[in-house]
């Protein structure tokens, strides 16, 4: 159905950067057909009047593990909480339903955040992907493989049957994609990790998704075990390829950027949770100037408690200003792209989506830039990322159909999803109980 958005700013983050302060938006089977600026044409189509409202493309949220809403908040102050914790609530009640449960809540606070495409590792992604088909999103899903017990596959075959069945179930779909996800380099080692290049050679198109050069300890493995950095071990096992998303990439030597750079790989930056867990500053700057394509990330509830990218883009920003000892690092305009069409091209679709331009989809969110705390506005890229909300979002769209209209849903129930995750999270803190009682 055709449609029209008029009477709102544009920001399409296209090549040019340019901004429309008045235009409009022409929309046709999902798809953006034109745009200008201006009174929007009579013969366009049913017009909707953006009342002066900010459209720009929806956000791109690089990596994430979206069941993870269900440990939210959890052992915060803990070191140790995900051997203490988190893996043993996996392994005894993380199930299918479980996982259903926490896609839910995550998926109504990430159309409200004003993301429309998130990029998944976990368990029982089949159910992810429904969730997020239900909901309207744009999705990867990513069936993580690993050599630690697992909540949906007891081993290493049974794991690549559960992929394989991932990749057919979502093999024609227009928003879901199936992607690989080996946990890391040293959960996986170069066996598998070779497995997993040669999936991903056999099915083209398909992401691949990894934590990589993400801690030091898993430094210490690759010198120790193989003689060189994880980055090297990846790319012995053939999966330093553009299919790769490597989430983190926090210590990298320059031997590494220049490898990363060369392959073609992309890195999901995750700024908020990298710095509450105390691991320092990712080399951002120095990626990006190489020629890595880097786009923000959230990663899990559990790590970095929210999932929208407005609490991504002030600290990604200010990290590297810190780094470099200058406000001039990672200026506003780059941090915005890096949540837009930068984060499109690390997932490989920038071609459909992360911009507004004719012929992509029409992917988009429409934003109230009403608020006092926003102005004045002498630089828009500015007041979005240092002041703008996840409230502020009025409208969030998919494929041309609203997800959120006037911050009402209209794809998913938010009262039911709550209630859904709060009910599983007394059966988590009975177990809490249990462990700490155990441990003490």
């Amino acid at each position: 159905m055709r449609q029209v958005l008029a009477n709102a700013r544009i920001l399409p983050m296209d090549a040019g950067m340019r901004e429309i302060g008045r235009g409009w938006i022409a929309l046709d089977d999902g798809r953006i057909v034109s745009l200008g600026e201006g009174d929007a044409p009579s013969d366009l189509g049913a017009v909707q009047d953006m009342g002066g409202d900010l459209l720009m493309p929806g956000m791109v949220n690089t990596h994430a593990h979206l069941p993870m809403t269900l440990f939210r908040g959890l052992g915060e102050d803990v070191d140790d909480r995900l051997f203490r914790y988190i893996l043993p609530l996996e392994r005894a009640l993380v199930t299918a339903e479980v996982v259903e449960i926490g896609t839910a809540l995550a998926a109504v606070e990430t159309i409200r955040g004003g993301v429309t495409t998130v990029a998944d590792m976990y368990y029982f992604e089949d159910r992810v992907g429904s969730v997020l088909d239900r909901a309207g999103l744009r999705g990867v899903v990513g069936q993580t493989l690993a050599n630690f017990e697992a909540p949906d596959h007891g081993s290493m075959d049974e794991g690549f049957a559960r992929l394989d069945a991932l990749a057919d179930l979502y093999a024609d779909h227009p928003r879901i994609t199936a992607s690989a996800a080996p946990h890391a380099p040293y959960s996986t080692d170069l066996a598998v990790m070779t497995r997993v290049a040669q999936w991903s050679a056999d099915h083209p198109g398909l992401p691949v998704q990894m934590h990589l050069a993400e801690t030091q300890a898993e430094l210490d493995w690759a010198q120790k075990t193989h003689g060189c950095t994880t980055v090297e071990v990846s790319d012995r096992a053939g999966l330093l390829t553009p299919a790769l998303v490597a989430a983190h990439v926090m210590y990298p030597g320059e031997a590494d950027i220049a490898l990363l750079a060369d392959r073609g790989v992309g890195v999901a930056h995750n700024a908020r949770s990298n710095g509450k867990a105390g691991r320092g500053i990712a080399p951002v700057t120095a990626l990006r100037a190489a020629g890595v394509s880097v786009g923000l990330a959230t990663d899990g509830p559990m790590s970095g408690n929210t999932l929208d990218l407005f609490a991504q883009m002030a600290p990604a920003a200010m990290f590297q200003k810190i780094a470099g000892g200058s406000r001039k690092p990672l200026p506003c305009v780059d941090v915005l792209r890096m949540g837009t069409i930068e984060a499109a091209r690390v997932l490989g679709m920038d071609d459909r989506i992360g911009s507004l331009e004719p012929g992509k989809q029409a992917d988009l969110i429409r934003i109230s830039l009403d608020d006092p705390r926003l102005h004045p506005i002498y630089d828009l890229t500015s007041a979005l990322v240092f002041a703008a909300l996840p409230s502020d979002v009025r409208g969030t769209m998919v494929a041309g159909h609203w997800l959120m209209e006037d911050r009402q849903l209209t794809t998913m129930d938010a009262d039911k999803a709550l209630a859904d995750a709060l009910q599983v999270a007394q059966r988590f803190r009975a177990r809490i109980e249990e462990i700490d009682r155990t441990k003490t």
